[in-house]
Parts: C-alpha cells; structure tokens; sequence
C-alpha cells in the first residue's frame, strides 16, 4: 500500500461498528423512534437541498443582472472578487453538500437496522441511534 493509498482508505466513513458499541433495545421501542428518526433526517436533507438550490438560483440572478447591466454601470457597480464568490460556495453549497452526505448515511444505516431481520425482540442499535433516543 502506498503513502497515498493510505491516506485515501483513512479519510473513508467507518461504516463499522465495534460490537462494544452497540446497545441492545426492545424492538417496540425502537421501530417507532427509528421511522420518526428517518423522517426527520430525510426532512433536514430537502431543507438543506432546498437552501443550496435557492442559493444557487440567486447566485444565477446576480450574474444575469450584472451582465445587462452596460459597460459603464458594470464598471461603477464592480464585481464581487472571484474568492469571494469561493468562499460563498464553499459556506452555501459544499459544506450543507457534506451535511446532507453524512445525513443520508444515517439514513441508510438507520433503515438497515429497521430492515435487519431479527429473531428476537431485542435490536442492536449504534450508541449514537442510542443517546439520539434518549
């Protein structure tokens, strides 16, 4: 494994769990918590697309604007400098992006508990499914 290979495997999400880190819980406790837990991170995933597209959408009507604009008013009225405008997309698009990446995780890995089979009425849950149920 190369110097780079390493560093690509350990930025990775840890999709494992350690055994040591689950806690077991009644099923009727926890089906219901872990649908109203999905709704909810579903939710706060549009809300956050939804920022990212109305953002986006003003970003698109700033730089319409300023391009009908004439050649003199363009010149008064100025430009916003190019990192600017990167530093903007890295606050309204790329981080919320993250957010909702890692929020779809969660999602995924909630509903792969709800979706394990189980022959008891016990359900290993991750600490942090846990302490969000506290």
């Amino acid at each position: 494994m190369t110097r780079k290979d390493r560093w690509v495997v350990m930025t990775d999400p840890i999709d494992y769990v350690a055994p040591s880190r689950l806690k077991h819980r009644k099923a009727a406790e926890v089906i219901p918590f872990l649908k109203a837990y999905i709704a909810k991170k579903e939710q706060e995933i549009i809300e956050i697309e939804a920022m990212v597209e109305r953002y986006e959408k003003r970003r698109l009507m700033e730089e319409r604007a300023y391009q009908s604009m004439s050649t003199l008013r363009r010149l008064i009225s100025g430009k916003k400098p190019d990192h600017h405008l990167a530093v903007e997309y890295i606050h309204y698009v790329k981080k919320p992006m993250e957010k909702a990446r890692m929020l779809r995780q969660e999602v995924e890995h909630a509903r792969s508990i709800l979706n394990a089979p189980t022959s008891s009425d016990t359900i290993a849950v991750s600490s942090d499914i846990a302490d969000a149920m506290i």
